[in-house]
């Protein structure tokens, strides 16, 4: 059952007739598919992106106290993570397109709210919302990778779609703190609106990835029963952690560089965008490299060499929160690295999980998406608890969360070693 990455065929599946037989072999149509999926997985980035630059002038006009804009980005985890899990069964069982429509009709709805919204609290609530919706979008267009590629390819697949999403988070805080400057932090929201519906009318013009053969039967109330057997697997559990604990430092980083650039350091709040760019330049490139090694070294050994660099990025950017020395640039560097590692780690533990499990993907990709994005909750929620008016919260929660990757991804070692009936050692 438990094959290292590297060995699994790179094949298109047998399963992708209902997209070779609508015309996806042409060159035209396979790239609308990969830019409908690029833009469904960018939903996660910008959801949020797009208002980091005004958070700190929308916690002065709703009057919020310290810290609490940053839970807006926890609420907004709880119903990313909460909706996964109901999603992926669902696309499971009806297919792809129709669970991804009722996301994005929710997401539009939830960013409405937050652009009528009157108070923190309420921006918290509509996050909800926003983030129940956007979750269908990512989870699914994980799903929809599966059905089409296995093995290497999927992972050099994921790695292409999350290097062209990139895209988003790049231009996210510079087009929203132009927004914000032009028309007010209500119109970041509403602008979330139009692209939610551009989005909608752009999922219909790509054809279902999953055919009714191959769909799961059986009542969806199975499916928690799945996720109770699929959290008995340790290489999953291994993999999930790996993202996870990644995912808790890359949301601690995400609602902590706002106030520690903004506030802390005074940098310009139109100039954050480009700060956060430099980070997503390093995110593209790392997915780019590998694209092109995850081939040949295996998907296994870059993420162990994805979570030592974060570890070791994790622990100079505490040391530089703490002592500031270097100013706003001995900050910037090491949160550079560790943002960088995103392209070694996220789509080889996403990867990796789904090849355990290919039969149930959604149930796999929404699990998997639960456990990295719920780690996140703990990564922002926890900058926003301690929040004191310094980097230092953010530094040490990256810290942590960049050591628990590091033993997470080598504890695939250990329990390769401990089935080796099943598993194929990496190293």
């Amino acid at each position: 059952m438990f094959q290292g990455m590297e060995d699994r065929p790179s094949s298109v599946l047998p399963a992708a007739p209902s997209v070779l037989q609508e015309g996806a072999s042409s060159a035209g149509t396979a790239w609308r598919v990969l830019a409908v999926l690029s833009a469904l997985m960018g939903f996660a980035s910008i959801s949020t992106d797009f208002y980091l630059p005004a958070m700190p002038a929308m916690a002065a006009a709703l009057h919020a106290g310290h810290g609490m804009l940053e839970f807006s980005i926890t609420g907004y985890l709880i119903g990313f993570s909460v909706g996964q899990l109901f999603w992926g069964p669902v696309s499971d069982k009806f297919g792809r397109r129709p669970p991804v429509a009722a996301g994005l009709v929710l997401f539009i709805i939830g960013s409405a709210g937050c652009a009528l919204a009157a108070s923190a609290e309420a921006i918290i609530g509509w996050r909800v919302v926003q983030a129940l919706g956007a979750s269908a979008c990512v989870v699914i267009a994980r799903a929809m990778v599966s059905d089409l590629y296995e093995g290497a390819r999927a992972a050099r697949m994921l790695s292409t779609l999350m290097a062209v999403m990139a895209i988003a988070p790049l231009l996210g805080p510079l087009i929203g703190a132009q927004v914000a400057a032009w028309a007010g932090w209500r119109a970041i929201f509403w602008l979330l609106v139009a692209v939610g519906i551009a989005s909608l009318v752009a999922l219909y013009t790509i054809p279902e990835t999953l055919p009714p053969l191959r769909r799961q039967g059986g009542r969806l109330s199975g499916a928690f029963a799945r996720y109770a057997k699929l959290l008995t697997e340790r290489r999953i559990l291994a993999y999930a952690g790996a993202g996870g604990f990644f995912y808790a430092g890359m949301f601690a980083y995400i609602a902590g560089t706002p106030f520690a650039y903004i506030d802390y350091h005074h940098f310009p709040a139109r100039y954050y965008g480009l700060l956060f760019g430099a980070g997503i330049l390093g995110v593209m490139a790392s997915n780019a490299l590998n694209a092109r090694l995850v081939a040949r070294l295996g998907a296994d050994r870059l993420l162990i060499a994805g979570t030592t660099i974060a570890a070791l990025a994790g622990g100079a950017s505490a040391m530089a929160a703490w002592s500031d020395w270097g100013g706003l640039w001995g900050l910037v560097l090491p949160l550079f690295v560790f943002i960088s590692c995103t392209g070694l780690i996220v789509a080889n533990s996403v990867a990796g999980a789904l090849a355990e499990f290919s039969v149930q993907a959604g149930a796999v990709s929404a699990l998997v998406g639960a456990l990295q994005y719920g780690s996140g909750i703990a990564g922002s929620g926890l900058v926003g608890l301690l929040a004191d008016g310094t980097p230092r919260p953010m530094g040490w929660v990256m810290a942590l969360a960049g050591i628990g990757s590091l033993l997470c991804a080598r504890s695939l070692k250990r329990v390769a070693s401990s089935q080796p009936a099943q598993a194929t050692a990496v190293d």
